[in-house]
């Protein structure tokens, strides 16, 4: 008795679509793969930027907004940054010394005593500066400490950040009356993460 076999197993031709079929969709899907990898946030980096962004908004609103230096005697209560009068009726609403400006005193060091001095001399307002670098060009905690010096390995020294400070009306408070901060923290290929805040002078001006 015979009896006839099924023949089994594919033709060159067919192995060789099978193959060019295969290699097209593996292309496909790590070009998918690559393309999502790359427009991706990473979201520990991004999480790490908030963290440094929040740290500094933290230590730039914590200055006071005074129309006089901090330590000049009428800062307390100096509500004009104009040289007063002459003999004022009431001389403690001006400065004793000179009014504040952008810029931080001779020897200055942060955290500094007024918001205005994380600016540079002769700043205009809106235009992104750097005050927490270092001589290396490389962010730094209010100590000095490069960002990252005390979390073991972890190394913060591709993070910069920029400081932008402008007045702006906000609440029926005039605009001398508020400043606008914004902290903008860059890492990685076109990621950041901008932050942005306000500090309003207020009675008594040395708050």
């Amino acid at each position: 008795m015979y009896s006839k076999c099924r023949q089994r197993g594919l033709t060159v031709v067919e192995l060789v679509m099978f193959i060019v079929i295969v290699g097209v969709a593996a292309a496909g899907i790590l070009q998918v793969m690559d393309l999502t990898n790359r427009n991706s946030t990473d979201p520990i980096r991004r999480k790490q930027a908030m963290l440094i962004a929040e740290a500094y908004m933290e230590e730039v609103q914590q200055a006071q907004f005074t129309a006089c230096d901090a330590g000049d005697q009428n800062a307390g209560t100096a509500i004009y940054i104009t040289a007063p009068p002459l003999n004022p009726a009431h001389p403690e609403l001006y400065c004793a010394g000179a009014a504040e400006n952008f810029g931080p005193e001779a020897n200055n060091v942060r955290p500094y005593d007024n918001v205005n001095d994380y600016a540079s001399a002769n700043y205009n307002q809106g235009d992104s500066v750097r005050p927490f670098v270092n001589a290396a060009g490389v962010d730094t905690d209010v100590t000095g400490a490069q960002l990252g010096a005390g979390l073991g390995n972890v190394q913060l020294n591709d993070y910069t950040t920029t400081l932008a400070l402008r007045n702006v009306a906000l609440n029926g408070i005039a605009a001398a009356d508020v400043l606008e901060i914004t902290i903008t923290v860059s890492y990685g290929v076109g990621e950041s993460v901008v932050l942005q805040g306000y500090r309003t002078r207020y009675e008594p001006r040395a708050l």
